[in-house]
Order: C-alpha cells, then structure tokens, then sequence
C-alpha cells in the first residue's frame, strides 16, 4: 500500500477541498461513505460547530457520513449544507423512515479579518468541496479550511502569520493506521514539539513608544500576555481564533472511545500552540473511527495526539504568504 502521510492513508477515508482565494476562505469536506462511528471534543471556549451533540455516546446515531472543517466563521457553517446534498444524491446517509439523511457535523474557524469578510463557504463551496474527494494525496497549506487561516494574534492581524491547513498519518502496528487533518489558526504561537522552538506566531509590534516582544523573529505570546500591555489587550480582545481537526484510525471503536480518542488528541494541540484552548479559542478535534482493525483505545488515542502535532506543524510549514502576512516559507 502506498502511504501519502494524510488522512486518506486510512482505508475509507476521502478528502476533498474548495476556496476563494481571493477572498481567502474555503472548506474541506472528510468523507466516510460507509459510516465511520465518530466522536468529538470541543476544548476552546469560542467554538462554532454544527451537529456535535449526536456524537455524545448517550445518543442514537452512531456514524457520520463527513465531517466539515470550514473558514467564515459562523457563515462558513452553511458548507454542510452542499455536503449533504451531494451525499443525498449518491443515496447515502442513516436511514431513517424510508428516507436516507447523511450525519455531517462541522466546525468553522474565524478567517473574516483577512480577504474579504462578505464572501464565505457555502453550500455550493461545500458540494464542490465533496464532489471532488479522493483516497489520494492531500494539498496543504493556503487549500480548504487553511486558506485564511492565521496565528499569533495577540497584537491582532498586523502582527500575525500566515498558517493553514496539514495533515499526516502513522502505521502503529498491527495494520492499524493513525491519521490527522487540521486547519490551524490560533490565537497563540505554533511549536515544533521535538524542539520546543516557535516556528510561527506572533512578531514583535510597537504600540506607541513602547515596543512588545524583544528583539527576535516572535513576540512570545505567553510572556507578552503576562506583561502589563498583554493584560491590557487581552481584556479589550475578543474572540476569532481556532485550530479545528479531525483524527481518524482504521481501528473498531464505539462512540464513547472514539470521544476519548478526540479528548487524548487535544493533547498533540496543546503540545504545539502556546498558550492552547483560550477563552479566544474554539479548538475543536473528531475523531473517526472506520472499524477495520482490533485495536487499544489507549494506544490509538496517544498516537492521535502525535499525528495531530505531526498535522499542525506541518500546516504552518506549507502556508504561503497571504493577505499582507509573512509564512514561514518567507521567513
């Protein structure tokens, strides 16, 4: 079998992408034709979801049919809308009274501060996003979800970077496969977890005589917050930041393991963004689990949190410059 390092590497997991980039927004749809039982855990306290409550194990539903990551903010939310439409037609979905209805639960990420803010994902985004999934390799960086994603935003948009979107995968043994999809765009800085290093976030800014964040490349988001100033903004700030993702394994799981799955791969968020699941935050991780392979929840979910690091430094790395800010590829 030919490993691509994405999400796709898992047996029944598709991909597919759509944006403006003019207006630098866009969607990416992560299709499961066969159902895959799926789970959720919403972390940030500014999230913006759709269907979520479904994945909580005490309800009926047990698989989605896709999984929406959108830019547009809450707007961007109306992408789900084509999703299901275009796995209507293709007669797939949880039947239900004779009718077949597709499970596609969503989160957005907040890209209106970049581009033009009156142009979101919408259902027609969303059906060009879905009609174009494959098993094959996944385009990262300025693509889908990632397009108007930024980071670093404690001194607002002038003092961010560019992100976007990444994703990976890892064999853990046994055939069982472990991969990420994630759009990245924080309020905080993004670390390389092997060397603690910031390799994007927030560069320093001078706000009348005073100048914030020393003399490097980055600011330091944590050291800015707890400084006088950084109090200050973050009083007047408000929300408009999130890393949204989705984890999926080949593995058999219910919906209660596949939520700890999504619980335990916050932790590869937390390890890479500094500070991680603010109050300006809506970080919000699936997990799908397509049930091919035996597998240890516990395992699974450790491994998660790897691949999803793995995922979101690699969405910085292949982010280009957009809309005025820098990327690392510039830098």
């Amino acid at each position: 079998m030919k490993f691509n390092n994405a999400i796709t590497d898992i047996p029944g997991i598709e991909v597919g992408q759509a944006q403006d980039d003019e207006a630098l927004t866009g969607c990416t749809v992560i299709l499961c034709r066969k159902g895959a039982v799926g789970g959720v855990d919403v972390r940030g306290s500014a999230p913006g979801t759709r269907e979520t409550d479904l994945l909580n194990p005490i309800n009926l539903v047990d698989k989605v049919h896709a999984v929406v990551l959108a830019g547009g903010s809450a707007f961007g939310l109306d992408a789900a809308s084509g999703v299901m439409k275009y796995l209507a037609e293709q007669k797939i979905g949880y039947g239900f009274g004779g009718n077949r209805v597709p499970i596609v639960p969503a989160a957005i990420l907040y890209d209106l501060g970049l581009g033009k803010s009156a142009r979101h994902p919408d259902p027609d985004m969303g059906y060009a996003a879905a009609s174009t999934a494959s098993a094959g390799p996944v385009a990262e960086g300025n693509v889908g979800a990632g397009t108007g994603a930024t980071v670093g935003k404690i001194f607002g948009m002038a003092g961010a970077m560019k992100s976007g979107l990444g994703t990976a995968s890892l064999p853990i043994g046994g055939g069982v496969i472990v991969g990420a999809i994630v759009a990245v765009s924080a309020f905080g800085d993004v670390l390389d977890p092997a060397t603690g290093q910031i390799i994007a976030g927030a560069r320093p800014a001078k706000i009348g005589p005073v100048k914030l964040g020393g003399e490097g490349l980055f600011a330091n988001t944590l050291k800015v917050m707890n400084t006088p100033a950084g109090r200050t903004i973050l009083r007047l700030a408000t929300g408009g930041n999130t890393v949204i993702g989705v984890v999926a394994t080949n593995a058999r799981f219910d919906k209660a393991q596949a939520t700890k799955i999504a619980q335990m791969a916050q932790d590869g968020l937390a390890r890479t963004i500094r500070p991680a699941h603010t109050m300006l935050d809506g970080d919000t991780v699936f997990a799908l689990a397509t049930g091919q392979k035996k597998a240890d929840v516990s395992i699974v979910g450790a491994y998660a949190a790897e691949v999803l690091a793995q995922a979101m430094v690699r969405a910085v790395k292949a982010a280009q410059p957009a809309g005025g800010l820098p990327a690392v590829s510039n830098m």
